[in-house]
């Protein structure tokens, strides 16, 4: 029989989840039917441009996933079960100091890096890690307890993690193979009926509320699985139509009118999950937990370093001038004005200004017109309607939005001992944790955009400079 290739191995995975998700969480279905019908809107209206960043079965199909697991261990086995599917590691997401609330951890985003394998799905999930030693969140005694937790804890079986590495090396699996890692990668992110010690799940979570989620089960589990949506503020009325309580506000750039730039995320509000704790005396009752919510998302394009400057820059100014506006302005507004005060109104423009990355086609009724002498500058080429800028999605994450997802869905703020110093990380040691490199997402954007520019130069028989 014929084997399984990666990417079938990673739709199938994607789906997997998916209906499980959908199971346990039925809210998720409701989000999933709504951004359908968002979706054929959006494409009703708005015909071909509509597929512009990305086709419409993509996006149908795209889904995000979000886990976390407890240590450098535990991530470096997710990180081989990941590999199966042809999913990677890119970037290195802070987001201990990305909000006002205690998120004490670090991620990083499993997905695929080649652009015809995300063409052909681009499951991706972001995966959180628990720092657990850093002391602003938690004590001596707190991290001796986490590790002695963690440390006993065993969240992927061995023959999960065989399997794992079998389909990475083969790139593939026969049937019966790609069958049981299926289940058995399906299965181990579950969620588990296995009783919550309640005193230690309470210590922690007065702590984070993420961070007894992640320290005080003794599982891991889908915490959201997310749907991509072409109109994302058209979603938010439509849940709050339908009775679902949502976040206050979609995170992530506004709805201005220009270009659709990055990621904006929202969700609904976490929901009351029957769990069963097990007490002091030994006894067990149900209780509920609200950890788990349904997030949607829209993406846009991809912007290059300059660009995520400038995006920074507004940011901050947003939050400038929505503190010095008048009473009853919203973050949105505020945030509106400031982008159309400094970004290109036109994809174009976000071109020429190296503000954003793009593939470039070429237009031969254009070329017929014009008479090239090497070398040629790419601004003159995309002037001359030579050279068609086309947009690379961005694919990835921003930790202010992630940040801004948890805290809306935290009923405390929990605690951090601001007066000590907090554990380093970065993508190297990010790197290190999985055991191989973390992609920076700008190298990949950057890498697209150098090689279609350079396939066009070929075409045109030039030299193109930037």
């Amino acid at each position: 029989m014929t084997a399984l290739e990666t990417w079938e191995l990673r739709a199938e995975f994607a789906s997997r989840l998916s209906i499980m998700y959908g199971q346990e969480v039925p809210a998720y279905n409701t989000l999933v039917d709504v951004s359908t019908e968002v979706n054929e809107a959006y494409v009703a209206k708005h015909g071909a441009e509509a597929e512009r960043l990305g086709s419409i079965s993509r996006v149908t199909a795209e889904r995000h996933g979000a886990i976390r697991v407890g240590s450098p261990k535990e991530m470096a086995q997710v990180a081989r079960i990941f590999a199966a599917f042809g999913m990677y590691p890119v970037g290195f997401y802070d987001l201990r100091d990305a909000s006002s609330s205690s998120v004490p951890v670090i991620s990083t985003a499993f997905r695929p890096i080649d652009k015809d394998e995300l063409a052909r799905n681009p499951f991706r999930v972001f995966t959180s890690m628990l720092a657990a030693e850093d002391p602003r969140f938690f004590d001596s005694e707190v991290r001796a307890e986490l590790a002695e937790f963690i440390g006993a804890r065993n969240l992927f079986g061995e023959d999960l993690l065989t399997l794992a590495d079998k389909a990475t090396a083969s790139a593939g699996l026969d049937p019966d193979d790609a069958e049981r890692l299926l289940d058995l990668a399906t299965a181990a992110f579950e969620l588990s009926g296995e009783p919550v010690d309640y005193e230690w799940y309470k210590k922690l979570e007065a702590i984070s509320a993420v961070a007894s989620d992640i320290g005080g089960v003794s599982t891991t589990h889908i915490n959201h699985l997310t749907p991509r949506v072409l109109d994302i503020d058209d979603l938010y009325e439509r849940m709050q139509a339908r009775g679902i309580t949502m976040i206050d506000e979609i995170q992530g750039p506004p709805n201005w009118g220009g270009p659709d730039v990055l990621l904006r995320q929202t969700s609904f509000r976490a929901l009351g999950e029957n769990r069963v704790f097990r007490y002091a005396d030994g006894s067990t009752d149900e209780g509920e937990l609200r950890v788990r919510f349904g997030e949607v998302e829209a993406r846009g394009i991809a912007l290059t370093v300059g660009g995520r400057d400038l995006y920074d820059r507004m940011v901050a100014e947003s939050d400038a001038r929505l503190a010095a506006a008048p009473e009853g302005t919203t973050r949105v507004e505020a945030a509106a004005m400031v982008w159309a005060e400094n970004l290109p109104l036109t994809e174009k423009e976000l071109a020429l200004q190296g503000l954003a990355y793009f593939t470039y086609g070429l237009d031969e009724g254009q070329l017929r017109q014009k008479d090239l002498a090497s070398p040629v500058t790419l601004a003159s080429l995309v002037e001359a309607g030579i050279a068609v800028p086309e947009p690379i999605v961005y694919e990835d994450f921003l930790p202010r939005s992630a940040a801004g997802i948890f805290q809306s869905n935290l009923t405390e703020e929990g605690s951090k001992d601001e007066e000590q110093i907090g554990t380093n990380y970065d993508i190297h040691q990010m790197s290190k944790i999985v055991g191989t490199t973390v992609h920076d997402p700008n190298d990949l954007y950057q890498r697209q955009q150098e090689d279609s520019i350079a396939a066009l130069a070929s075409r045109l028989n030039v030299t193109i400079t930037q």
